[in-house]
């Protein structure tokens, strides 16, 4: 029963917290307080003896003073002030009323003088009130706010959360009042935390900076269940050792989004997000020539075919802001086209006129000579293809047909109607192909490289890893089986992957798309590679949930095609820098055009003729002589000789 009368009293307590104080009531308490400060100030001055000469007019000068209060009060509107959320401009606009005030008596003052040769009140008194009247004004706020916090705190003790701040202090210091001045907020800032930080062991508000290093020390002492990035501008490789490290002592991150409402002297709390995988995965800021990409889009008419997709749609995002004359997206897939059109007329409104939005097949020769024949486009962006390696392991004639025919006809195109760049997005799976998928990327590679110096078109190649939250990744792939309840499936406990961002990975096309002058296949810094067994791991933790507990993990053994980690150069590929640090290009050997047409047209003849799948890969092993099969029925084509296979004596022959 005492158990119970403690929790009404908190929940009282914690209701009066909550109270919203009316407007008269905060200009009637005002008052009382300028009130104690005249007469303390009348008192202060004459030793605590009031003379009879100054206490004549007492009466009436005060009432006129506190007249003259009001009306500062609230012109100056202190009255609507929330007094828990009390800041720093809060408190100066306080100290201005009382001098407006002080400064309004002062000249009624001197008038009263000037005509009936006495003052009201004397000039020193007036002098000491705004001293000592500003006092009383401010700490009754202060008082206030703390008192009703530590109502808050007192009311709901059971379910208080402590948490560090990281960022720089600035950020950090205003988000603990933020979240002090928020009633409903049970967290609890215990202290702050930043990697660079040069005051160690000094205090903000009475609570210490600490150190990076003592973060495991501070969980267990402190009983540590949040922390939150309060700083947009953490180096990515310094945020993941600190989430790991979370994550590893069962402690929740977030992050703030908008730093927009966090300001020092007016703090709002702002929404906190949970950190998510894709956070973990992104690296530092790219740094684009800006001027050159605009210098080289800006009044452009612009094709990118694959339009709809993950690459393709940011592409699009990413052109339109360097103002192209014209930008068309070409898709076959109608709601997802339909959807980015949508996208961007809600956004860009005043642009629908240089938007124009095709459903069509790049390899409907017809479609797209038409399209070409009516548009005089300048640059290709092709980020059209099939992508999922199971999927084209079972269909690789769709596959050849799309990535390798489509990408050829296009490219013709470009020629035949002196499109001045054409720009392929190719895949880390082209290299040193296992699988139907890379094998035809590669394809399209050798044809795209094998056209640089016969026109005026400028053939450039990006490849690039696995990009985060594409359609079909294995992110939203996790995400959804853990909204499910499991088990996460991965493949092997050792396979790898390269991963970058959609933003990221487009921004370095585009930078690309400047640097080339043909020929070139620029390959992108993906850093380092990431074990899938460690990503389903730490997306299991991101979700409050514990692995092999929760949510389990199986493995279901490498899919056909699959590698266990992937590459971004091909056997006898070697890098050369460029002027910008994340992109390289590689140094390859170019197949002569007449030598890759001639295998591209048996390729054909041999699909028209209907063959079977295993025939239409012999045929690709012989124009990629690298594309070894793993996991898959085609592996018994690799079996045969190397020293069989003529083109390998071709391509030292006709390459250049």
């Amino acid at each position: 029963m005492f158990q119970a009368f403690l929790r009404s009293l908190d929940n009282k307590a914690s209701g009066i917290a909550k109270i919203l104080v009316p407007s008269w009531v905060i200009m009637n308490i005002d008052i009382f307080w300028s009130l104690l400060g005249i007469l303390s100030s009348y008192l202060l001055r004459f030793n605590f003896t009031i003379p009879v000469s100054a206490s004549e007019n007492l009466t009436r000068a005060i009432l006129l003073y506190l007249v003259i209060r009001m009306i500062a009060f609230f012109v100056l509107g202190t009255d609507k002030m929330y007094i828990r959320y009390t800041g720093v401009k809060d408190l100066m606009r306080i100290v201005c009323a009382v001098l407006v005030g002080n400064v309004s008596f002062v000249l009624i003052n001197v008038a009263s003088f000037y005509s009936s040769g006495f003052y009201l009140v004397p000039m020193s008194v007036v002098f000491i009130d705004f001293f000592i009247t500003s006092y009383l004004l401010i700490a009754f706020r202060i008082f206030a706010r703390h008192f009703m916090s530590s109502i808050r705190s007192g009311g709901e003790s059971k379910r208080v959360v402590n948490v560090l701040l990281y960022g720089r202090e600035h950020f950090t210091v205003s988000l603990k009042r933020a979240l002090d001045s928020d009633i409903d907020s049970p967290l609890k800032v215990i202290g702050f935390m930043h990697h660079s930080s040069k005051a160690y062991r000094k205090t903000i508000e009475g609570l210490n900076i600490f150190d990076i290093s003592e973060l495991d020390n501070l969980i267990t002492a402190y009983n540590v269940k949040q922390l939150i990035f309060a700083d947009k501008d953490i180096p990515a490789e310094q945020k993941n050792v600190v989430v790991q490290k979370c994550l590893n002592r069962g402690v929740k991150v977030k992050s703030i989004r908008n730093f927009v409402e966090l300001t020092t002297n007016n703090p709002v709390l702002p929404r906190l997000d949970e950190i998510k995988i894709e956070d973990l995965l992104e690296r530092d800021p790219i740094h684009l020539d800006v001027h050159t990409i605009s210098s080289s889009l800006k009044g452009k008419t612009i094709l990118v075919t694959g339009a709809a997709g993950s690459i393709g749609g940011e592409i699009v995002r990413q052109v339109l802001s360097f103002k192209p004359a014209k930008l068309i997206l070409l898709d076959q897939a109608e709601t997802p086209i339909y959807f980015i059109e949508l996208e961007l007329l809600g956004k860009y409104p005043e642009l629908k006129s240089q938007l124009e939005v095709i459903v069509g097949d790049i390899t409907d020769s017809t479609r797209m000579h038409r399209l070409f024949d009516s548009q005089k486009i300048d640059i290709v962006f092709h980020a059209a293809a099939y992508k999922h390696v199971p999927l084209m392991e079972n269909n690789p004639k769709e596959a050849i047909k799309n990535n390798v025919f489509g990408t050829k006809e296009l490219a013709d195109l470009a020629v035949e109607f002196g499109v001045e760049k054409f720009v392929m997005i190719s895949t880390d799976k082209a290299v040193n192909p296992t699988n139907i998928m890379g094998a035809t990327k590669r394809m399209a590679e050798i044809y795209i490289q094998s056209l640089d110096g016969i026109s005026r078109t400028q053939f450039i190649t990006t490849r690039f890893g696995n990009v985060l939250g594409s359609n079909g990744s294995v992110i939203p792939l996790f995400k959804k089986q853990i909204d499910q309840g499991g088990p996460l499936t991965v493949t092997h406990p050792d396979v790898t992957r390269f991963f970058m961002t959609i933003p990221e990975a487009c921004q370095l096309v585009l930078e690309a798309s400047v640097m080339g002058h043909g020929g070139e296949i620029f390959i992108f810094d993906m850093g380092k590679s990431v074990k899938i067994i460690d990503l389903a791991k730490n997306m299991i933790r991101l979700s409050g949930f514990k692995v092999g507990i929760d949510i389990p993990i199986i493995y279901t053994g490498l899919r056909p095609g699959e590698k266990l980690y992937e590459e971004l150069l091909n056997t006898g590929e070697n890098t050369l820098p460029t002027y910008h640090p994340k992109i390289m290009k590689a140094s390859v050997i170019k197949m002569n055009h007449k030598l890759i047409t001639g295998h591209l047209n048996d390729l054909m003849a041999k699909m028209r003729a209907d063959a079977d799948s295993f025939t239409l890969v012999s045929k690709m092993k012989m124009i990629v002589p690298e594309y070894i099969s793993q996991n898959s029925v085609y592996s018994i084509l690799d079996k045969e000789k190397v020293d069989t296979n003529p083109l390998i004596t071709e391509r030292a022959i006709f390459s250049k």
